[in-house]
């Protein structure tokens, strides 16, 4: 962190004297120039405190190391103290400055919840991450919204897609992408046998319809009559919508709403996010390759975090965190390993200087 805030000043300083330059005042690059220096100001500000901080720390812990007298010891500690205080205080908000931003992070989500190997059994885990991500969306103040299902005869779920739709939604569900293993005794099972199942979980940040480029001549909408746990009108009309982009080939259905017009939007919206996530891809090298990386192919031995109903424990593999509350966790209480998920990103992404490099 520190070789990166010494970097930011070089450049603070090397922008201040520019911004001096009578040439660079009468160009084009001025303007530039003011608001790089404008943004870098607030960071160059803070390191500058910690540095300060951080020398006087130095000083009082020389003083204690050679002082005799007692009471003037115990005043040094209080200081050494406080110091340190303020001290953990500016590093962490130093880290989130210079920590890379990521553009997405302020969006609502569309997830999508998939059974991958255990069959009926992960089709039923389905159902409960869908009741655990809706639990942490109400506990965050953020509204979700069914899009479309695949419902199983004994309520589980083939399939699920759905919106969570609130601030800095995609900041904190971003981590939850990936394959997810549970291990228990499933409710079909007479035996009592535990079986490994897994589902997988992707995360898309929704994207407005002037951010991606949709020519309505590369999509074929068709109308069917829903069908499944909806109720009873759904089956009366051809409200459900089929949207297929013909050039990527993606296939997207909404049958939720009870209006044609509304499933359009909904399923539009989805069509959209996945036109996005494919870019993202593309700039990143390979399309394929960020579409494994959040859901592989839900094979077992792919996973990002394991559910033990048996010890009661979940194990994020990710980051070697491992909590005893599985109960709490399914309730939606999230929270401890997003945290956890979060610092340990940041941590990557300052450790590793030449990620942002061009």
């Amino acid at each position: 962190m520190i070789d990166k805030l010494k970097l930011v000043e070089n450049r603070y300083d090397e922008l201040t004297q520019q911004m001096s330059d009578p040439e660079i005042i009468s160009s084009e690059r001025y303007l530039g120039i003011v608001k790089e220096h404008s943004e870098l100001d607030p960071i160059v500000s803070a390191y500058k405190d910690y540095v300060q901080i951080s020398a006087e720390l130095n000083e009082d812990r020389e003083l204690e190391a050679t002082t005799s007298d007692k009471e003037f010891r115990e005043l040094i500690r209080d200081e050494i103290n406080d110091l340190s205080e303020r001290m953990l205080k500016l590093e962490a908000a130093l880290k989130d400055m210079i920590a890379p931003k990521d553009p997405n992070d302020n969006r609502s989500v569309i997830m999508e919840i998939r059974a991958g190997a255990g069959g009926e059994e992960a089709a039923l885990f389905a159902a409960v991450l869908y009741r655990m991500y809706s639990y942490y969306a109400q506990s965050r103040g953020w509204k979700t919204e069914l899009i479309d299902a695949n419902e199983t005869e004994i309520g589980g779920f083939k399939e699920i897609i759905f919106e969570i739709d609130g601030r800095g939604a995609f900041s904190r569900l971003k981590y939850e992408r990936g394959v997810h293993r549970v291990q228990r005794v499933p409710a079909t099972e007479s035996g009592g046998r535990i079986h490994t199942s897994t589902v997988t979980v992707a995360v898309l940040p929704e994207v407005d319809d002037v951010e991606v480029s949709l020519d309505l001549n590369d999509i074929e909408i068709d109308t069917y009559r829903a069908s499944g746990a909806g109720g009873q009108h759904v089956n009366k009309t051809d409200s459900a919508i089929r949207i297929t982009h013909i050039p990527t080939g993606i296939v997207v259905t909404c049958q939720d709403q009870r209006s044609q017009y509304k499933n359009k939007d909904k399923a539009m919206a989805v069509l959209r996010s996945k036109l996005y996530e494919l870019e993202v891809g593309k700039q990143a090298g390979s399309i394929a390759q960020e579409r494994r990386s959040q859901v592989g192919t839900g094979d077992r031995s792919e996973r990002i975090r394991t559910y033990n109903y048996h010890q009661g424990r979940v194990s994020d593999h990710r980051i070697g965190l491992t909590l005893y509350k599985i109960d709490e966790v399914l309730q939606g209480d999230l929270d401890e390993f997003i945290d956890a998920l979060t610092a340990a990103d940041r941590a990557d992404s300052l450790g590793n200087p030449s990620d942002n490099d061009d």
